[in-house]
């Protein structure tokens, strides 16, 4: 009886994510291959390792066991992995950021421009996502977080500070500063139970008007004048169709932090990422605090 490692790995995806579909993205194949390399693993086993339901799978106790063990396999490949990223002083192959995407779109594309520009050997990866993705299981080499807790058991820098601020269309803005006590529309972000408290005490008739789970879309809603929104200072100064409510006082908001695995902070390709960002965090500092 042999089990290859493409199998073990197949079957802890698919015990971690519970579908064939999930397990493939996971894995960047197609369902159809987690389902031959699962009936793969279960023929070299003689017995089965999920239980199928329309749902998705459910692992069986075999199927736990095996993920426990390749999961201790996963993190040894890794380490091994990035030990060796981390000791390539070429300044070629991939390299893989990821950051927020509206960071990237509203100040960071000419960085990374500037970093193409002076190595083009490098392949440059970027996953433009909110999702703290896992450095220990190298999903990148660097990333750009924004969070008031970026990870303890990361090597990592703040790069900013960061001020949020109230920003509406120019009629609902203008309005708002006329007449404090006229009731003020607002969309929220999903997660937010009410609008800003700076806002409260001068607005004491505000109200909800709806709710967005995306910042895009809640931007939208705000520029066809559905009502104010909070968001970054940095976000605000990209916006042309919103201006700022500046009768209210700006909010501290979640700095932006750069970290790496501690295996990979003597890769080259990474120190020269990090010798563009920083200084430009650094200059630019005010369009992250100030309106």
């Amino acid at each position: 009886m042999q089990l290859n490692w493409d199998d073990m790995r197949t079957v802890l995806a698919l015990v971690r994510c519970g579908t064939l579909a999930a397990a493939g993205d996971d894995l960047g194949v197609t369902y159809t291959t987690v389902a031959r390399r699962v009936t793969r693993a279960e023929k070299a086993l003689g017995q089965p390792l999920f239980e199928r339901h329309p749902e998705g799978y459910v692992p069986m106790p075999l199927a736990r066991d095996l993920a426990v063990a390749a999961e201790g396999m996963e993190r040894e490949e890794h380490q091994l992995l990035r030990r060796v990223t981390g000791k390539d002083q070429t300044l070629s192959g991939r390299l893989t950021l990821t950051a927020p995407q509206l960071l990237i779109q509203a100040q960071l594309a000419p960085v990374l421009k500037r970093f193409i520009d002076l190595y083009p050997e490098v392949e440059l990866v970027v996953k433009a996502s909110n999702d703290l993705l896992d450095l220990n299981r190298r999903e990148a080499d660097l990333a750009i977080r924004i969070s008031s807790e970026p990870g303890e058991t990361l090597i990592g820098r703040q790069l900013t500070a960061q001020k949020s601020a109230c920003f509406a269309a120019p009629e609902v803005a203008e309005a708002a500063a006329r007449s404090p006590e006229a009731p003020l529309d607002w969309v929220l972000y999903t997660h937010h139970k009410a609008p800003p408290k700076v806002a409260w005490a001068i607005h004491p008739n505000s109200r909800v008007r709806a709710r967005f789970d995306d910042m895009v879309a809640l931007k939208a809603a705000a520029e066809a004048g559905m009502g104010a929104l909070r968001m970054p200072v940095f976000l605000g100064r990209t916006s042309p169709a919103l201006v700022p409510l500046r009768h209210l006082a700006t909010m501290t908001y979640a700095p932006i932090w750069m970290l790496t695995h501690k295996d990979l902070r003597q890769s080259r390709k990474v120190a020269a990422l990090k010798e563009l960002l920083v200084p430009w965090f650094r200059k630019n500092a005010a369009i992250f605090t100030e309106l």
